[in-house]
Parts: structure tokens; C-alpha cells; sequence
């Protein structure tokens, strides 16, 4: 959508949608969203730090949404909010509203005849939808998709061009798939077999759950035997791995570059951060945050925050610190040796 096509919102407009309390002039209106520091009066910005405050009485947008705290904090024209930064996300959304979908098949996609798709769907340039499949209502399919046999997408669906869904994959209603992802790739099924690897037969599929985002070239392979499930309302970032037969729960959150191994169980309300690594067959509860670059390899069974990467430091310095870490067993035996020694009671001298 270009600027010129953006729909402007007065704020008591944007309030009677989206709540809030307007403190200033309610007929102000604003076309797009944008920083404190490159704001324009057409714009509406959002404060959440104090260390921007100087960005905010410098700005120049036409209005700002700000917490309770900050209320007296500008005399523009605000929207006062408990939580201004996901007040600020639904605005953006209001005025940056996805392409509609343009129905009908485009002349260069291949659709088999057994295919179900629905009036209102797009089907973009050169995508291949397979025997039976069925893509439900408002779904945008983009160029170079590719819709395996039997598998399902849910109502308002969007795919980014050159997405490959395998087949008896089902994805949920509002699901975003950016480019390059693929879902339903054979796990990494293999078995040692007199000196040589026998491919185990990945059987079971992918299920995808409502209102889940998927980052370009991210990859969630199929399940060997029961299926891979990432549940309602997941968002995984760019360039992540989900291993066979991973289960992840709902709104959980997983940053770029993260690896999920085989058989993991990932609770609700996850996040975790990016070059993370999840170890397969084990599990994470509820409500747990992992900090980046952080390999948990057993699990986690209390919810809570948890660290293991390693702070960086001069290289001379972290040279002198490995080295000594090399030898951390053998100092934690010498330490309780000692301990061992000054729990013994002391004889007395005749």
C-alpha cells in the first residue's frame, strides 16, 4: 500500500476501534506510523523509555500514544495506554491494513482437478496445488507456492511467494508463511545399519494452528510416526529448524537462528531466544524464557529464566579463562576433598 493510498485516522476514530484515553485534540489525524526522530505531522509515535525523552520533545508528529506514567510528558495530542507499545502495534496494523485478496487462479499455476479451492482465494503466478488439496476462504497463495497432495489451508491464510507446504499438512485459519519456509520436510530419520545409514520413513505430517507467523526460510519437518504440531497463535522468526515430532505451544515465541532437535516439547508462553539450541526428547514447561546463544540440553521444569551463553570478553582474557575452565573438574573434586577433610571432627590430643 502506498502513502497516498493509506485511509487517515482521527484519533477519536483510532480510540473507538482500539480503546485508550485521548488527552489533547481528539480531530487530529494521522496517516502512518512512524519514530519520534523521523516522525512527520502526519504521523502518529509511540514513547515507552525515558531515555527517549528527548527524542519526544523533539518530534515532530502529529500525535503519540504513551503510558500513564508519561501522560504530562509532551503536549501533542497522545493516547494514553496501559500498554503503549502493543497499543502502538494495533494502530500500525489499522493503518497498514495486508492486499486484500484478488480472487481467481492465475492462467500459469498448476491446480489438479481434484483440488478444492475457494471463490475468494488468490492463487498467484507458476503455484502447484496437489490432488485434494484444499485451500479455504480469503487464502493468498503467492508465486512459486507449492500446495502438496491432501494438504489443507484454513481461511485467510497468507503464503509469500515460493512457500512449499508437503503433503497432509494442515495449516490454521490467519496463518502467515513467509518466503522459503517449508513444512512438512522428511525428519532427520536415519538408523546405523551395517556401516551404512537406512533412511527411517518420516509418516507422520505437520499441523499448524491458528494465527501463526512463520519467518522466511524456516524450516518444521514432519513427524516420524505421530505428527509435529506448533499451536495457535506461535511466532517463529527467520532461518529456524523445527525437528521432527517437536511440539510447541501456544503464543510461544522463537528468534532467528534457533534449532529445535527431534521429539523437544516446548511449552505455552515460551520465549526464546535467537542461536538458541532445544535438545530433542526433552521438555520445557510453561512460561519460560531462554537467553540467546543459550543450548539447554535436559529439561526445564519450573518456569523462569534461564542462561547459558557465555559473556564475551578481550580475546587475551578469554584465553586465560578457558584454560582454567578446563580444569574445573578436577578443582571441584580438590574442593571437596577439602570440604571432606574439614567435615571430619578433630580428635583430640591426649
Amino acid at each position: 500500500m502506498t502513502r497516498s493510498e493509506r485511509k487517515p485516522y482521527s484519533l477519536r476514530e483510532i480510540k473507538e476501534r482500539l480503546g485508550g484515553e485521548i488527552s489533547g485534540d481528539p480531530g487530529v489525524t494521522v496517516s502512518r506510523v512512524a519514530t519520534l526522530e523521523s516522525a512527520a505531522p502526519e504521523c502518529i509515535a509511540f514513547f515507552a523509555n525515558e531515555r527517549y525523552l528527548p527524542q519526544l520533545k523533539a518530534t515532530r508528529a502529529g500525535a503519540v500514544i504513551l503510558g500513564e506514567s508519561a501522560r504530562d510528558a509532551t503536549r501533542l495530542p497522545r493516547i494514553v495506554s496501559a500498554n503503549p507499545y502493543a497499543y502502538f502495534a494495533r494502530v500500525s496494523a489499522l493503518l497498514n491494513p495486508p492486499r486484500p485478496p484478488r480472487p481467481g487462479v492465475h492462467a500459469s499455476a498448476v491446480v489438479d482437478g481434484s483440488a478444492t479451492i475457494a471463490e475468494d482465494a488468490e492463487i498467484g503466478p507458476c503455484a502447484v496445488i496437489g490432488r485434494d488439496a484444499r485451500i479455504g476462504a480469503g487464502c493468498v497463495i503467492g508465486a512459486g507456492c507449492s500446495i502438496g497432495d491432501t494438504a489443507e489451508i484454513g481461511a485467510g491464510t497468507r503464503l509469500y511467494p515460493n512457500v512449499t507446504i508437503y503433503h497432509g499438512c494442515l495449516i490454521g485459519e490467519r496463518v502467515i508463511l513467509h518466503s522459503g519456509v517449508v513444512i512438512g520436510a522428511d525428519g532427520f530419520g536415519i538408523a546405523m545399519d551395517e556401516g551404512r545409514w537406512l533412511k527411517v520413513p518420516q509418516i507422520g505430517r505437520v499441523l499448524i494452528g491458528n494465527d501463526v507467523e512463520i519467518g522466511a526460510n524456516t524450516t518444521v519437518d514432519r513427524g516420524a510416526l505421530d505428527d509435529t504440531v506448533i499451536e495457535e497463535g506461535v511466532k517463529l522468526d527467520n532461518q529456524i529448524q523445527i525437528g521432527h515430532n517437536v511440539r510447541i505451544g501456544a503464543h510461544t515465541a522463537i528468534a532467528a537462528c534457533a534449532g529445535v532437535a527431534g521429539s523437544a516439547r516446548i511449552g505455552r508462553y515460551c520465549r526464546i531466544g535467537g542461536a538458541s539450541g532445544i535438545a530433542g526428547h526433552i521438555t520445557i514447561v510453561d512460561n519460560v524464557e531462554i537467553s540467546t546463544y543459550t543450548l539447554v540440553t535436559k529439561s526445564i521444569k519450573k518456569p523462569g529464566t534461564y542462561t547459558g551463553a557465555y559473556v564475551f570478553e578481550p580475546h587475551s582474557e578469554w584465553r586465560k579463562n578457558a584454560v582454567q575452565l578446563r580444569h574445573l573438574s578436577e578443582l571441584a573434586e580438590r574442593v571437596h576433598v577439602l570440604e571432606k577433610k574439614r567435615a571430619q571432627p578433630k580428635r583430640s590430643k591426649p
